[in-house]
């Protein structure tokens, strides 16, 4: 009998599942938040994924709820539970990436390394810590930030009133500025039954908050910073409860410390690179986890692996009218595109490249997504 996941959310991350489920024979059905997503393809319902009557509709003809992003209300996930719905991961586990005040509780816990911070309510609060870190800090949202947003570096408590007033009678988080090198990513998959496997640390850039960039493996690491790496991501993987990809933002700091800076419970754009460059992309790799299947090998297929997100895309023309152009110019490269009009600063797709040297697939890669600028 065929398997059916059902994948909440209509994004790129839902619709970079499907050609996956085709070759595991797994079918895939989407609740997209309206027409015609970049999931479109697979798309079988449309609705509010916070209604919980609406949520219940569509996972009674799946086997297993799965996600595009996190952001399904804690009531809906726990009633689907209640019900006896399979849900990966499940909403303990996702509370954790929800709300970033309870991810750094949990992860104080587990003794995860991670910046000082603090949770503040009041100016005064705000102001306290950073006068105690330097007078500059990083103020977050606890909920609903992504890609750059819902994050302020402040040198004075006022630039958060607003966010203070969002928030009244709750704390906002504030974090250390980390003085780091640059940033890593290190990617998880676990399954229900406890079976995990990490993807090799990779280096990641960003651009105006939103990643541009992907090295894999990360260049010049050390061998003992990829054995915390791994350590971290399957310590937060076990310790959470995760089941499916777990996607884990460093800091690596000039002195080799790494510090967790945040967490996602999918796919993640750090992993995109596994389409092409990994035995198991971290697309297939999220289905066998969700469905409780073997997990697949998360070894690089070459030695140098570089993802480029195209960002914006043409102004005023289908993306696809590059893709003559960019396959000519660059036959190595992997263009993957979303369905996404083109739009300032919005990922509407992506390009990977394998080579021998990070040098030369970032050059392939580069050279490719430029005609998608």
């Amino acid at each position: 009998m065929t398997k059916r996941v059902g994948v909440i959310g209509g994004g790129q991350l839902a619709r970079m599942m499907i050609a996956p489920a085709v070759e595991m024979g797994v079918e895939i059905r989407v609740l997209a938040e309206q027409p015609g997503m970049s999931a479109r393809l697979a798309e079988s319902a449309v609705g509010d994924y916070r209604d919980l009557e609406t949520v219940r509709a569509f996972a009674r003809d799946v086997d297993v709820v799965t996600f595009d992003h996190e952001h399904v209300p804690q009531e809906v996930l726990r009633a689907l539970v209640d019900e006896g719905v399979a849900v990966h991961p499940g909403p303990h586990a996702l509370q954790f990436a929800q709300d970033k005040l309870v991810m750094r509780r949990r992860l104080a816990e587990l003794g995860v390394p991670q910046p000082d911070w603090a949770g503040v309510a009041s100016r005064a609060e705000l102001q306290a810590f950073l006068d105690d870190h330097g007078g500059r800090a990083v103020v977050k949202t606890p909920r609903g930030g992504y890609d750059g947003k819902g994050v302020r570096v402040v040198a004075d408590a006022a630039e958060a009133d607003d966010w203070f007033a969002a928030f009244a009678g709750e704390r906002i988080l504030v974090e250390e500025l980390v003085d780091f090198r640059r940033e890593l990513a290190q990617q998880v998959a676990r399954r229900p039954s406890g079976e995990m496997r990490p993807y090799p640390v990779v280096e990641t850039v960003q651009k105006d908050g939103v990643c541009a960039e992907v090295f894999a493996p990360a260049p010049g690491i050390g061998e003992r910073a990829v054995e915390v790496a791994a350590e971290i991501g399957t310590q937060i993987a076990a310790g959470l409860n995760v089941t499916g990809m777990l996607a884990v933002e460093l800091f690596e700091t000039a002195d080799e410390r790494l510090l967790v800076n945040e967490l996602a419970m999918r796919p993640h754009n750090s992993g995109h690179w596994t389409q092409d460059g990994a035995v198991t992309s971290q697309f297939e790799q999220h289905l066998r986890a969700v469905l409780d299947l073997p997990l697949g090998s998360p070894d690089p297929r070459a030695d140098a692996v570089c993802m480029i997100n195209i960002l914006g895309g043409p102004a005023g023309q289908d993306i696809d009218e590059r893709f003559a152009d960019a396959m000519a110019d660059q036959p190595e490269a992997k263009v993957h595109t979303y369905g996404k009009a083109s739009r300032p600063g919005r990922k509407v797709g992506h390009v990977n490249a394998t080579a021998d040297s990070i040098e030369e697939a970032a050059y392939i890669a580069r050279a490719a997504a430029a005609f998608f600028a």
